[in-house]
């Protein structure tokens, strides 16, 4: 009990204001009350005062879309150089250090503390933190931290990365005795249903000038905080060193981390002198255990598992990369109502707050390194470098010096993370050594004409290891790179699988790249799964990069040593869009940049989920894929056609709104062995699912206002859906993901304004410009339609809607309790009244 009770006393977050007056102790959150202001050198602004804002920040999502001057490689939104900083006051005692930890700041940051320069740290996504405690004035003195951002490479990535600190910083003061960041690692090396044996290996540093002898005991708790044991041993760590430490606890009976029911056990471990716990390391983990089988794929728990992944970018539409985590809840949550279980973090390190959501809500996660190594990729066009530029100069520039701390950073911040399952060391790496390339036989081939996508590699294993020995190599080898990558990932974790994403998987089978690899991950290369499999039997392979088509998940399903797939991509995202103003991102996913449903998120619904699924779509015939055979009966214009679909899904409607009699295509996207559709309650016929080899139900249908109803039927259970025409609008509709927030300043509700006629249907034919007005203690994080094509700046209350709807964000204030009221209005119509709780936070 004196444990608990010291245990309780020392993890109490201590951070008050004093008015200006902020002293922070023990572990602060250290978002608040910062103060911001911007020089966009190609704008030409510069702030003459700071604002205050609060972290996380992106101060280039608050930018208007730029077409002159901005890059579609980073969604048009500029950068510049952004500068930072925050007053506090600290209350050390002679046994005490201190450190501040930053999650992530994009990018080439300098800091600062009290005009004493701590250090740079250029790459934008890995964890970073410092040993403050020289540079802290005496206790009672204002410290002062300023960090210096320079995004004036604002063109530097094929994403939208976001500017500043958008991540969570964190004050930490520890004993000089003490478990360091990072120095926790937890791993669940035996894993039975009956028995776990959890290994604990600790780091202790001591900071003193004299050795320290002390206990240090680790108590393992349940879901119900409820102790399952604890292993408790002495100490001694002779003077301004670091001890390493290894135990072992034996937990019966464990409850599994898994993808449907994904049980977190708390480890907390403390240090104790003279019965008082002078340093305490909380860590949340999971008992699991992970296989890839060259043959037979993927196992979780001892159960084979198919991987039904997404990628995604780190932005969230309007919040840009600075992302509340209630907003990725609500995405995250949507995917995994239709049988996601998979998360890749394309192409950086996830931030810990991501990693901690898909912990609890059951992800297995591919937290990716890098997307460049010795050599840069062109922005604008992706693969190999085409010209030099300084606005696209990225992380290729730091690689040399930078690679081996940002990768250790990642490995040691996010290793007890249970949802991690593969460390991928690089994506699409190949491009940018130029003689893997040659080697495949594709490029630079007048006898190979083709498309690279479902070609078999031109030339075969003996002539593409011929060309790799004989073509000029340059100063880097990607080889010997891959394995330099790989060895610093085990030299800290040797619990996961190292894979990297492979766009040129022939030539990097052969060049050594696969050499470095527990598992090969190949990019759009679903044509060579059979090639990959024969040729090289003993290396497991699944897809990393894939197409949001029926056609790739069907080849998942025929072969038993396919592990699985990650589509690009889960959501839409903000970049990637090469002159393609107004375009600002990318519309390959399945949900929107406002997180709404499209219908290939409906058509993966049928694809991944067990439960009876069902949906309708519609398009007029000469504006769909189709043609009419000899029966009236629909079919493709170019046969086959579906087997070799893009990134995009085919132009389809979600709405029965036509001129009378017009001939429509419906489709039905479906898991059910039968569909039967009925137009106004008559039955336009019964069909079987396996009568399309596309996976979709198809019916030709005269256009008649009224209501189009589908009924499956699957494993004797019913399931229907309907679409009815609708009429003019009459009323805006407003509904919320959160009636009750937390006044925390990071809470967050999702408003969702749609266009309904006067019998409450939706419309999706027509828009209007609406306007938000929000009252209470909120703050409006921003607006937007889910268009890929709209460009307005997010940072606003008014918005035309898209498809009859659009979505506003509010976050709490902290400390701050007046319920939210939040209405809209258009020109002409009026909605109903959203109220919004506000609850204190809970200590």
């Amino acid at each position: 009990m004196k444990y608990k009770l010291a245990l309780i006393t020392l993890c109490i977050i201590t951070a008050f204001n004093c008015k200006s007056k902020e002293t922070v102790t023990l572990q602060t959150d250290f978002n608040f009350d910062w103060n911001f202001k911007l020089e966009d050198t190609v704008a030409g602004i510069h702030d003459t005062e700071w604002k205050k804002i609060k972290l996380p920040h992106d101060w280039s999502v608050t930018n208007k879309f730029d077409s002159i001057k901005g890059e579609g490689a980073t969604a048009y939104l500029l950068g510049g150089i952004g500068y930072y900083k925050k007053d506090f006051y600290t209350q050390l005692n002679s046994n005490q250090v201190a450190y501040i930890l930053f999650d992530g700041v994009y990018n080439n940051a300098t800091i600062s503390l009290n005009n004493k320069e701590l250090g740079f740290h250029p790459y934008g996504y890995s964890p970073f933190y410092y040993d403050v405690t020289s540079a802290l004035n005496e206790n009672g003195n204002k410290n002062t931290i300023n960090v210096k951002v320079d995004r004036t490479r604002y063109a530097d990535s094929r994403w939208y990365t976001g500017s500043g600190i958008y991540r969570n910083v964190k004050f930490i003061t520890k004993n000089k005795l003490h478990i360091p960041i990072w120095g926790s690692f937890i791993t669940t090396p035996t894993v039975t249903n009956k028995l776990a044996t959890v290994s604990i290996q600790t780091t202790i540093n001591n900071k003193f000038n004299s050795s320290k002898t002390a206990i240090l005991s680790t108590t393992i708790y349940d879901t119900n905080n409820v102790v399952v044991n604890t292993n408790t041993k002495n100490i001694t760590v002779a003077k301004n060193t670091t001890l390493k430490d290894l135990a072992t606890i034996k937990v019966t009976d464990p409850k599994l981390w898994d993808i449907d029911s994904p049980t977190l056990y708390t480890a907390i471990t403390t240090i104790t002198q003279d019965n008082e716990v002078i340093d305490t390391q909380k860590t949340k983990f999971g008992i699991r255990s992970i296989k890839f089988d060259a043959n037979t794929g993927f196992y979780l728990n001892g159960k084979n598992r198919k991987i039904k992944g997404v990628c995604l970018h780190h932005d969230a539409g309007l919040v840009g990369a600075a992302v509340p985590k209630g907003v990725w809840r609500r995405r995250l949550q949507t995917l995994k109502n239709i049988g996601c279980n998979a998360i890749r973090i394309s192409h950086n390190p996830a931030s810990n707050e991501f990693l901690d959501l898909c912990d609890e809500m059951g992800f297995l996660v591919q937290d990716e390194f890098f997307d460049e190594w010795d050599n840069p990729k062109d922005k604008r066009k992706n693969m190999n470098e085409k010209s030099v530029d300084y606005i696209t100069r990225g992380y290729a520039e730091h690689f040399q010096e930078w690679a081996e701390i940002d990768l250790k950073n990642t490995v040691l911040s996010h290793r007890n993370h249970p949802s991690i399952f593969q460390w991928s060391i690089g994506n699409e790496i190949e491009w940018t050594y130029p003689r893997n390339a040659n080697a495949t036989g594709f490029f630079n081939n007048i006898d190979w004409s083709g498309n690279y996508f479902w070609s078999l590699p031109p030339n075969n294993i003996s002539t593409i290891k011929e060309k790799l020995k004989t073509l000029p190599k340059a100063k880097y080898d990607i080889g010997e790179t891959a394995k330099k990558l790989a060895k610093w990932t085990k030299e800290l974790d040797t619990t996961r699988y190292v894979i990297a994403n492979c766009i040129l998987p022939s030539s990097s089978y052969e060049s050594g790249y696969a050499d470095a690899l527990d598992i090969i991950g190949f990019s759009y290369r679903r044509v060579i799964y059979d090639y990959g499999h024969k040729n090289y039997p003993n290396l497991p392979l699944m897809g990393t990069e894939n197409l949001g088509q029926w056609h790739e998940w069907k080849a998942v399903m025929e072969r038993p040593f396919i592990s699985g797939t990650f589509l690009w991509t889960g959501i839409d995202y903000m970049g990637e869009s090469n002159k393609g103003w107004p375009k600002k991102g990318t519309s390959s996913g399945l949900l929107d940049v406002a997180g709404f449903k499209k219908p290939s998120y409906h058509m993966f619904n049928a694809l991944w989920n067990t439960e009876p699924n069902i949906y309708i779509t519609s398009q007029t015939l000469d504006k769909s894929i189709y043609k009419l055979d000899a029966n009236g009966n629909p079919l493709e214009k170019q046969d086959g056609k579906w087997k070799t679909a893009l990134w995009q899904w085919h132009n389809v409607n979600e709405h029965w709104n036509y001129n009378n009699n017009t001939v429509t295509v419906v489709e039905v996207y479906s898991n059910c062995t039968e569909v039967e559709l009925f137009l106004n309650n008559k039955s336009l016929g019964v069909k079987k699912l396996s009568n399309f080899e596309d996976h979709i139900y198809k019916w030709a249908v005269p256009y008649k206002k009224g209501t189009l109803k589908a009924v499956g039927l699957k494993d004797g259970k019913k399931v229907e859906s309907t679409i009815t025409t609708t009429t003019k609008p009459t009323t805006i509709k407003l509904t919320t993901d959160q009636k009750k927030l937390t006044a925390d300043g990071y809470d967050v509700a999702h408003i969702i304004a749609q266009l309904v006629d006067k019998n409450g249907n939706p419309i999706k034919t027509e828009n209007q410009i609406i306007n938000f007005s929000v009252s209470g203690n909120a703050t409006v994080l921003g607006v937007d339609n889910g268009s890929i094509t709209n460009t307005q700046n997010f940072k606003s209350n008014k918005i035309k809607t898209s498809k009859g709807r659009a979505l506003l964000i509010v976050q709490s204030l902290q400390d701050k309790t007046t319920p939210i009221n939040i209405t809209v209005n258009s020109a002409s119509l009026k909605s109903n009244q959203i109220t919004i709780t506000l609850e204190p936070k809970k200590n």
